[in-house]
This record gives C-alpha cells, structure tokens and sequence, in this order.
C-alpha cells in the first residue's frame, strides 16, 4: 500500500508534466510565428543579396553561412571580429570562468581546443563545489541581520498579529528590496550602458543570469565599441556573485517558514513524527520534552515560530 506522501508525489509528479506541457504549447504559441517571420525575411535578404551580387553562387553563399554559424555558435564573431577584443581576454576570461562555477553557463563563448575543454571540465568539478561552500557561507552571514530584522518585527508586531503573518511580511520586505537592488535598478543600467537593449531586455537578462538559466542570448559588454571592456565585465562579474548570494538568502528565508515549505508534504516520515513542528524539535532540551522557550509560549511577543531555526543560538 502507497503512502500518502508517495500518493501526493505522483499527483505532483502529473502536475509537474503538465506543466510542462502547457508552458511547451504557451512558448509554441507565442514564438513559433515571430520564427516564421524571421525565416521569411531572412529568405528575402538572401534572394535580394544573390539578385543583387550575380557573381555569387548560391551554393557559395550556403557554406559562407555555414561558416560563419558555425563560428558564433563557438563565440567567434564575423561582424568588426578583427577590431573587437578577443574572447580570451583576462576580463573576457574571467566572465567566462564566472558562468561556468557559477553554472550560469551563458554559452555564448566556449573552449575551442581539447586542452581547454578538459580544464573546463576540471575547473568546474572543483570550482561549483567551492562556489557553493562560498554562497552558503556568505548567506549564513547575511542571515543574522535578517534574523534582527525578525525579531524587530516581532517585538513591534507581535501583539496584532500571528507569528505566520509576521513572517510573510519579513519575507515580503526582503524579497521587495532584493528584487529592486538586484534586478529593477540593475535592469536600468543596463539599459544605459547597452546601446541595443531595451528595460525588457535588460529586465529578462537579469532574471535569466540570477536565475542560472543563462540562456546567453543577451551578453553585456560584447558590443563593438564597448569601452572599458575588461572593467565592465568585471563589474558584471561581481554583480553576478553578489546576486546569486542574495537568490539563496532569498530561498533560506522562504524555507524557513514552515507554511510554505510544501516540500515536507512529499518527505517518507510517519505521521507521528510529522506532526511535531520541527522548530520545536530543534528548541527542546536534550532528555527533557520541554523546549527552551516553553516559558515565553504564552507570551505576545515569543519568538516561537518566528525565528529561522537555524539563526537560533
């Protein structure tokens, strides 16, 4: 006989497909005819280009593309590539070896030899370890002025108001800031500094590189005439480490409240030891079934169900 946690896994498990599905025929939908557009378009400037230049064969002009696909899809550009600034550049270099442990992973540029492709290989076993012992630890320190923000919060609000929704309403602050400093305001500058982008397009990349799924079809600092490239891309760089640590505190903070943490509704534990708040597990006195904080239970301003339990001394 299947648990209920194992029934309402396979309920989500279906869930899941179908959301899948959906977003599919969303994306299909909406891109399938700008597609269309493009290719028809791009039919008409080669017919106009091959009427226009009757020296060319067509035939010559197919492996000319070829070429020249084949070459941006391994980052080497044909448009003013002989005045840009190479893609192995310290600054490009270091932007590279960013998305890789940060597994962004952009795409846009990648290792052109063999050597490379297996110190690729190598640094990132080694370097996304590291980059996550160093976010964990960066946010377990960030934790703690969240954690006197809680309790700010709590000592002003817990009278009016249930530990939960004190939570919410930390968690909203927060997560308000976050998304101004770290895409809003971000999303701005790109704007200004990237010739070509729109707000939207700064906006979408922002999200796509915080979120790691770096899709790479938005790259600051390639453009042309870019000034004070290797800066720039060191700037993006910072701005990509930096942000990823306030994604996690991000994260840390939502699992920390135990309302919305629907992870436990799928965990194989019996409902005995389900039924026990797991912050209270964590409060109680070794040998005792008292908690810590039994005496303050009754109390307005108790910090019972409202402190991440990890940021508990």
């Amino acid at each position: 006989m299947w648990s209920p946690a194992t029934v309402r896994l396979l309920v989500f498990i279906g869930f899941y497909v179908s959301f899948l599905a959906i977003g599919a025929f969303v994306f299909s939908a909406i891109e399938a005819p700008e597609e269309a557009a493009r290719v028809r378009e791009l039919k008409d400037l080669r017919q106009d280009f091959l009427d226009g230049h009757t020296c060319v064969g067509d035939d010559s002009m197919e492996n000319f593309i070829k070429e020249v696909l084949s070459a941006s899809n391994r980052g080497v550009s044909a448009a003013k590539n002989v005045s840009g600034e190479p893609n192995w550049s310290f600054g490009q270099s270091l932007f590279f070896a960013c998305t890789v442990i940060t597994t962004i992973g952009y795409g846009h540029v990648t290792p052109l030899s063999q050597e490379g492709k297996l110190f690729c290989m190598l640094y990132a076993l080694f370097g996304i370890p590291l980059t996550l012992v160093l976010l964990t630890a960066l946010v377990d320190r960030l934790m703690i002025p969240t954690t006197k923000y809680l309790h700010f919060l709590n000592s002003r609000l817990g009278h009016l108001y249930p530990p939960f929704t004190i939570r919410l309403l930390h968690f909203g602050t927060i997560l308000g800031t976050l998304i101004f400093l770290f895409l809003l305001l971000p999303a701005a500058m790109f704007t200004y500094l990237e010739p070509e982008w729109n707000y939207m397009d700064s906006l979408y990349y922002c999200f796509i590189s915080l979120t790691t799924i770096g899709l790479g079809d938005y790259i600051p600092g390639d453009a042309p005439d870019q000034k004070y490239r290797p800066l720039y891309k060191l700037m993006i760089t910072g701005y990509l480490v930096v942000g990823l640590v306030c994604v996690m505190l991000t994260l840390s903070i939502y699992y920390d409240i135990r309302q919305l943490n629907f992870g436990v509704l799928f965990m194989l534990e019996n409902d005995e030891t389900r039924s026990i708040d797991p912050e209270k597990m964590h409060l109680q006195e070794p040998g005792t079934n008292r908690t810590k904080y039994t005496n303050e239970k009754d109390s307005p301003t108790s910090l019972e169900d409202t402190t991440p339990i990890h940021s508990i001394p």
